[in-house]
């Protein structure tokens, strides 16, 4: 299957006017489209087909969109976009700690939905191996866009390069690359960064993204191979690792 081949889209959103002005766009993008306005009927529909992706409502009758998304990551890797009024940075958290691998805030466009949709149905095709164990090991090789990273021998080399990371940045784009598109919070980075238990400022996080994207763009890396997600935390997109053009 191609990274632009047309998904099985499963639509979760209780706003007739939203969710057909949604399904529309997808449908014209190529897409086929399942809509549900219920979270109670969203598991068995999941269980009779698997679709390809979710755009999942945070606020649902019945059951909601968190305890769907962590229900649903219990048996499946399959890319879940999550859609919420409820803006606040908590919220944001909430979720993507719930396994959403991408998180789009109402009001919004539909085709940046589409196009939301598009990135991360890629990123997803791009990756069976990740898709395929859910727990995030930083310590095994990765090899995205010609990146290969072991902590073990401490090696860290993009397209045959050496980058020269310290320990802690190692750890940090291995745990960044195991997972491609998924947003981390500074948090969840700071549990990968170090074993002890000191006490560190989210910031520390920031500091290390910083000297990382430096090292990357020595090697003709684009600095935004680490995306910041506002008010969230960082996206690893190695579609960027080749730099522009």
């Amino acid at each position: 299957m191609t990274t632009d081949t047309p998904a099985d889209i499963l639509v979760v959103e209780d706003e007739p006017r939203i969710a057909r002005l949604v399904g529309d766009y997808l449908l014209a993008a190529g897409h086929q489209v399942r809509l549900i306005d219920h979270g109670d009927r969203v598991l068995p529909a999941v269980q009779e087909r698997m679709p390809d992706l979710i755009l999942l409502d945070l606020m649902l009758p019945g059951q909601d969109g968190l305890s769907l998304c962590r229900a649903i990551r219990r048996s499946s890797e399959v890319p879940i976009m999550m859609l919420t009024a409820r803006v606040e940075e908590v919220d944001r958290l909430i979720g993507l700690d719930a396994g959403a691998d991408d998180y789009i805030c109402k009001p919004f466009s539909p085709r940046e939905v589409v196009a939301r949709v598009r990135a991360v149905l890629r990123r997803s095709r791009a990756r069976p191996a990740a898709n395929a164990t859910s727990p995030v090991t930083p310590s095994a090789t990765a090899d995205p866009a010609g990146l290969q990273l072991d902590e073990a021998t401490h090696q860290a080399r993009l397209n045959g390069q050496p980058l020269d990371l310290t320990p802690v940045e190692l750890r940090l784009l291995a745990a960044l690359a195991a997972a491609p598109g998924r947003v981390f919070s500074r948090d969840q980075l700071l549990d990968r960064l170090h074993d002890d238990q000191r006490a560190l400022s989210d910031r520390t996080v920031d500091s290390h993204v910083k000297n990382l994207r430096r090292k990357l763009e020595r090697t003709g890396a684009s600095p935004d191979a680490i995306r910041s997600i506002y008010g969230v935390g960082y996206r690893f997109e190695p579609e960027l690792l080749q730099g522009p053009g």
